[in-house]
């Protein structure tokens, strides 16, 4: 495979063509923020916070999704870009509960985010939905980072029980029809938990704890949940 050779913030590096502006970063220790990015699911540049200024381009790059080229120039701190990830930070503290999303939350301190810029617009508010005997979903804190769509789809699962629902602010993560995940095509694997930055999945057991249930309660709770699925 051919090679290009570029510059990240003044640093020369040379990287396997076809490489992510992401991936070329990192290889040379430069810290690139990302949010819904994975290792094991594609990149699909959702959330932006991942923004790097390539000299030339009208508008910043997300350096997830971004392929480098020969002789690029890119900049992953400067003024433009921390404004920008400073921006996006501010507009989901304001639309999302992100009090168990401590990556998110230590993003926040970095860039110095004023939680309180957008402290008039609206928020995703959901109800919790405690459908099954695996994992609660807390879509307050879904920043639809589509890592638990991705998982259940093609990525990993093949399962394709949850995707979006509804446009716009209104969007969230849904199952067709509404369906309660049992009614669905999941197949409890734990994927999509695993790969949630926020605490929107979260597993049953844990979630029960955190409401002060007993080890007992909730061996009940799980028991009686196992047998309505069974029936």
């Amino acid at each position: 495979m051919s090679e290009v050779t570029l510059t990240i913030d003044g640093q020369p590096v040379t990287v396997p063509a076809e490489t992510t502006i992401l991936k070329a970063a990192r290889s040379v220790g430069k810290d690139v923020p990302t949010i819904c990015y994975h290792d094991h699911c594609t990149a699909n540049a959702l959330c932006r916070i991942c923004v790097v200024e390539v000299e030339g381009s009208r508008v910043l790059s997300p350096a997830c999704a971004a392929q480098v080229n020969d002789g690029m120039k890119v900049h992953t701190q400067n003024e433009r870009v921390k404004r920008s990830r400073r921006t996006i930070l501010e507009m989901l503290d304001s639309a999302v509960d992100l009090s168990e999303a401590a990556a998110i939350q230590a993003m926040i301190g970095d860039y110095q985010a004023d939680g309180e810029r957008f402290a008039d617009g609206a928020r995703r508010e959901h109800p919790v939905l405690d459908d099954n005997p695996m994992y609660i979903r807390d879509y307050s804190k879904c920043i639809l980072c589509w890592r638990c769509v991705q998982v259940c789809a093609d990525d990993a699962q093949y399962t394709y029980a949850i995707n979006f629902s509804k446009r716009g602010f209104e969007t969230s993560i849904g199952t067709f029809f509404d369906k309660g995940m049992p009614d669905t095509t999941c197949v409890f694997c734990g994927q999509c938990v695993g790969v949630c930055p926020t605490g929107a999945l979260k597993p049953k057991r844990e979630w029960l704890l955190e409401q002060g249930l007993t080890p007992d309660e909730i061996m009940n709770v799980t028991r009686s949940g196992r047998k309505r699925r069974k029936r």
